[in-house]
This record gives C-alpha cells, structure tokens and sequence, in this order.
C-alpha cells in the first residue's frame, strides 16, 4: 500500500453513500478468519489478537439471529474502522471505504455532494465542526458546536463516526432528519435538510464598509485556495485598503501543501511549522519565499471550528507576532495524516506526524488560545464577506459580530 496524499483533513465530510452491504470479502475475508493460524506477515504479537477476531467473526457468523446483516464486507470494515478509532485520534485518523475516498478526493477539489457540514467526534459525542457557507446545512441553522444526537430519529450513541456519517450521507435531492443540541442552552430540535450538490467557494473577500480594512475569508484548504488567495489579495492591494482581517473562523483545514502557502503569503522568513514523526525527530517547515502581503497590518479570527490546516496558518501568524488572534480558542487537531490505500479501494487515513507552532507549541488536543479573547453572543452567527454586499457602516455595527468589530478596532477602525 503507498500513501497517496498528505492531507490535514480535519473531519467526515457528510456526503453521498458509503458501502453496498452485499459482496464477497475484503481484507478480512471469511476464509482467512475460519483458519485461526495468521497469515505470516501478522507481528507476532499480535497473533493472539487476529485469534481472536477469527473466534469472535465466526461466532456472529454463526449465531447471530438477523442474517440478512450478517456480511463480510460491512463487518470487515466496522472491524478496520474500530481498529483505528482504537488508536484515540477519532475522527482524524479513520478508515475510508471506496466511496468515501472518492467524496474526500472531491472535498479537495472543491466540490462534493451531501448536507455541507464537517463533523468530529469530540468526547463521545459527534459535533458539528463548522458548515459550509451557503451549503443546506448553514440554510438549516446548523452551527459550529452543535451535537447530533438522532439521524432519521435513532439516535447515535455508541456509533462510530463513520457510522453516523453513513446515516447521514445520501444521494442529491433526498431527505434526512436531524436532532440536534446546543451546546449552550441543552435546548434540541429537529431539522430536516435536502442534500444537494455543494460547491465551495473557499476565498472571498469585500471591503467593510465604512472602513478601509479588507474582511478575507478562507473557509477551508482544498487545492488551488493559495492561487485563489494571492488573487484576492492583489486585488486588495489595487484598492490600497490599509488593514486586513483573515477570517479563520469555521475553517476544518485541507491540504497541508496549502496552509504552508497560505500562511508564507504574509511572511518573510522562518518557519510556518514544525513536524515531529514518530521517532521524535523534528523538521522545521519553512516559509516560502515570495509573500504578496507581508507587510499589511492584519488581525486573524479564529473560533471553535478553527481547525487542523487553518490552526497551521493560525500559529505561524501568531507566533512571530505578525498578527493577533482574535475570538475562541480553536478545536486542536495537531497531526498530518497520510493516505494509505488497501487493496480494494477503501483507505486509511493515519496519522504520521504530529505538527507543532513555529515556537515548538502542542496543538493537538488543546487548539490556539486567542491573543484576545473575545466571545461571539449566544444565538449569534460569523459575518462573512458573502453576506456584506450592500450592507451599511450602521448594519455592521450592529451585526452583534463581537469578534469581527473587535478586530477592526485594533486595525484602528470602528467604534
């Protein structure tokens, strides 16, 4: 098997259909489990376990009283997906069945078919990451935080990740029913959402207005986002605005290839990070040269659906002090994963470095604390470039965005 493509792809992306239930076996086949000898490439420690599995296969095979369920492949790939979730970096490394290598190859291309939400489970529980702007899932009021308790209302508990985003996956044009908490009030409710074809516009931009301060937002890291990136800012730079906000918020990362180039766009030496492999061994990640705007002053807002590659881009703004972070402190996923491909299509995506700030700090599992730290109000969404066209200096200061007006204040702009 080879690895395919680094990626820092933070979350599921919910998208279209995961596996035919029916079929011969995959790389646990009936036959091997039923001789209990492994095959001679298992580490010899962990004959017993492969035992094991081979006792506990042939025994649901055998007694196991709803036989239409009863399917290698299904069981197979539940048995692959538990041995990574084993490994505690849930819902980062994960095993992907054909399907899903397809959707998350279309995720990097900018475009796929689902409800448009990235999901994570966090402490037991599947959260919504962040949803993708003008995606069904954003139209439906899903926001970064919420946590999905019922798919089609039965309920999640005890579901893998995967498990849960093949009950939400579909094709376009069709239904699905979620029951949904907020994290802040405990208060539920259903929504019900078509899943449609979504296109992500991941680089938009406009001039706040009222001000002269550029509001950028970068939604996630697919390929091409840092071409995308220098196009917007050179348009910025023709309109000679003198302050930017990168907005950072609702970001669930991408391609690692990206966030460096993204984050080298607005440096001018040093490191955009540092990795550390399994060995230990660190190799710092440099800059690239050529940066388009490394001088213009900028503020970086992140919040709780700040993740992965977004938290890479994060830290090497913050670190050397070329801008402040403004908003929430950011989800904490701190690992490049590597593609591995298996014989029949499917894939593991596993973690093979950890990465750290260009200073040396962890990121993993505690995300970056805002330089300042700024609450967005309960019931209150992000304000986003799509949404300002048109809008007055009297509308945006009375958007109730806390985290973007506090961000203009230090460029020197707005009450």
């Amino acid at each position: 098997m080879g690895q395919k493509q680094r990626q820092l792809l933070l979350v599921g992306v919910i998208v279209v259909s995961l596996l035919a239930g029916a079929g011969g076996g995959v790389v646990l086949d009936r036959q091997l489990l039923m001789a209990y000898d492994p095959p001679s490439n298992v580490p010899a420690d962990a004959a017993p376990e492969f035992k094991l599995l081979a006792e506990a296969w042939n025994l649901v095979d055998r007694v196991y009283v709803d036989r239409s369920v009863v399917e290698p492949k299904p069981m197979g790939y539940g048995a692959i997906g538990g041995m990574v979730d084993s490994l505690g970096d849930t819902g980062h490394s994960r095993f992907l069945s054909p399907q899903m290598v397809a959707d998350e190859h279309q995720y990097i291309q900018g475009q796929y078919v689902g409800i448009g939400a990235y999901v994570q489970m966090k402490d037991g529980q599947v959260v919504i990451v962040a949803p993708i702007e003008g995606s069904p899932a954003q139209k439906a009021g899903l926001k970064s935080g919420d946590i999905i308790l019922d798919v089609d209302g039965k309920s999640v508990a005890g579901l893998t990740l995967s498990e849960v985003i093949s009950r939400v996956m579909g094709p376009a044009g069709t239904k699905v029913s979620l029951t949904i908490r907020d994290p802040n009030t405990g208060d539920t409710r259903t929504v019900t959402i078509t899943r449609e074809e979504v296109t992500i516009h991941n680089v938009t931009w406009h001039q706040l207005p009222g001000t002269t301060v550029a509001h950028l937002r970068i939604a996630g890291f697919s390929q091409g986002v840092t071409d995308d990136l220098k196009s917007a800012l050179q348009e910025i730079q023709g309109q000679q605005l003198s302050g930017l906000i990168l907005d950072l918020r609702d970001n669930p990362g991408g391609l690692l290839e990206e966030a460096v180039s993204t984050a080298s766009q607005f440096l001018q030496g040093g490191n955009v990070l540092i990795e550390a492999n399994a060995q230990g061994e660190k190799t710092p990640v440099p800059v690239e040269s050529g940066g388009v705007a490394t001088t213009i002053p900028m503020v970086v807002l992140v919040n709780s659906g700040t993740a992965s590659a977004s938290e890479i881009v994060g830290g090497a703004l913050q670190d050397p002090e070329r801008a402040q972070l403004v908003g929430e402190t950011t989800f904490g996923t701190g690992t490049v994963l590597g593609e591995f491909s298996l014989s029949d299509g499917s894939a593991l995506l596993l973690a093979t470095e950890e990465w750290l700030t260009p200073d040396g700090h962890t990121i993993w599992h505690q995300g970056l604390t805002p330089n300042v730290v700024v609450p967005l109000p309960s019931g209150t969404s992000p304000l986003f470039p799509g949404a300002e066209e048109g809008m007055t200096a009297q509308a945006l200061a009375s958007s109730g965005d806390t985290q973007l007006l506090k961000a203009l204040s230090l460029l020197g702009q707005g009450g």
